[in-house]
């Protein structure tokens, strides 16, 4: 998972989200929930809403349009946040919209919301509101995450972020391919090649699982640095590098 911007909608999708909430509203409380799934399913209404939520979302990826919780697969599918059978009101608020791969929406994460015991807050992480490298650590020489808050673990666990062996063995490879690619930067700018370094930087982060590369800097620039890149001096001393850092993450 990595850091994203909610964009703004069309105003239409806005303005039909907007009826489709009111309806529910009016619905009595017993009936929301149904309501709800009813609207959701209506062919006429995912036509008024879905092309619009799923073009701004995929506007909203940082390369190709991938799932936000796994950051592996192509994302697919419109996926509640907080799911519409917990939270039927907002089944058509925007900022409950994420984009998610089948797999995430529908195997792993399906209705579950957990909460925290002491205040009732989310412990899931919505990346448009968090940071999720405040809850997450990539252990990057064994590609599975450390859970640093109580939302870390959740999302570890909902989501399978460790679990799941395809998405531990395309970190690995997506952690060499990050370090081929800043060297690759390095050696397009020493050579002036400016273009050729801009699209080394484009197509890095347009390949699957960018958290890698988003994890690879933020540790960069951590007290315990010289630890998490042991024997990966030379990659840590790009990743370090001012220019580099400036042209890898303007465009994060």
């Amino acid at each position: 998972m990595i850091r994203l911007e909610r964009a703004d909608l069309p105003p239409d999708t806005t303005a039909h989200l907007r009826t489709y909430t009111r309806q529910i509203e009016k619905t009595a409380e017993s009936g929301r929930k149904a309501k709800a799934a009813e609207l959701w399913s209506h062919t006429t209404v995912r036509r008024h809403v879905r092309d619009g939520l799923l073009a701004t979302l995929a506007d909203m990826a940082p390369g190709h349009p991938r799932c936000m919780y796994c950051g592996d697969s192509q994302g697919t599918d419109i996926d509640h946040f907080e799911p519409k059978s917990l939270a039927p009101t907002r089944t058509f608020e925007w900022l409950n919209h994420l984009l998610a791969c089948a797999y995430c929406n529908s195997n792993q994460k399906r209705n579950a919301f957990p909460r925290s015991e002491e205040d009732g807050s989310p412990l899931l992480v919505d990346p448009t509101l968090e940071d999720p490298l405040d809850h997450l650590r990539l252990v990057l020489p064994l590609c599975t995450y450390k859970g640093l808050t109580p939302q870390g673990e959740a999302c570890i666990d909902v989501f399978g972020l460790n679990s799941r062996g395809v998405l531990v063995d395309g970190r690995r490879t997506a952690y060499e391919t990050a370090k081929q690619s800043i060297e690759l930067w390095r050696i397009a700018t020493d050579r002036g090649q400016h273009d050729r370094a801009a699209k080394v930087v484009r197509v890095a982060w347009d390949r699957p699982l960018a958290d890698v590369l988003a994890g690879m800097f933020h540790q960069s620039g951590h007290p315990a640095a010289d630890l998490l890149f042991s024997g990966e001096e030379e990659i840590l001393g790009l990743l370090r590098h001012q220019e580099l850092r400036e042209a890898f993450l303007s465009r994060a």
